[in-house]
């Protein structure tokens, strides 16, 4: 009878840390955050001011505001930012809901690191969610990006998801994929 080792077992190394955004990351946040909007449209340096003020997500009293939240995390691989998701709880008037404004990740990172560091974000702010009684988180998925299966049922709504938490989950509206 052979025994694998305790390591063989162990699940494996984080490919990122993930940690509350505070103002030590303003800096860094705001350029990946722009490296993000040049991925998604490489004409953005192009278009007017008021347009790429409209579309970045990392001015100084948006990111102030988000480092509040309790809900916008960081992913750091080998001390830099990678990732990261700006998320705040709305109240919708019977309920609470953490809704997302930014979730997204380095562009030069190879694309399965890109989806686990994803996918790491999505479980530090449900974990969030979750710790402060909030069983809703509404985002918008990566378009073509799977979703790790661990992260819970994803209800897909259209260009939306939801992720129902606790027994919330279990009530939830069925799937309308």
């Amino acid at each position: 009878m052979t025994h694998e080792p305790q390591d063989a077992l162990a699940a494996p190394a984080p490919v990122a840390a993930y940690r509350a955004l505070n103002e030590l990351d303003f800096e860094a946040v705001a350029a990946l955050d722009l490296a993000a909007q040049l991925e998604l449209d490489p004409d953005f340096a192009g278009l007017p001011e008021r347009e790429r003020e409209g579309r970045l997500s990392s001015s100084l009293g948006a990111l102030k505001f988000y480092a509040r939240t309790d809900h916008s995390f960081v992913a750091m691989r080998a001390g830099e930012v990678c990732g990261l998701v700006l998320a705040q709880s709305v109240w919708q008037g019977d309920k609470p809901i953490v809704l997302v404004r930014t979730l997204l990740t380095t562009p030069g990172l190879e694309l399965p690191l890109r989806h686990d560091i994803y996918a790491g974000l999505l479980r530090a702010l449900f974990k969030s969610a979750y710790d402060t009684a909030v069983y809703e988180i509404h985002f918008v998925p990566q378009p073509g990006w799977p979703l790790a299966g661990d992260l819970g049922d994803v209800r897909r709504v259209g260009d939306y998801a939801v992720r129902h938490l606790g027994s919330r989950e279990e009530t939830a509206l069925p799937s309308l994929d």
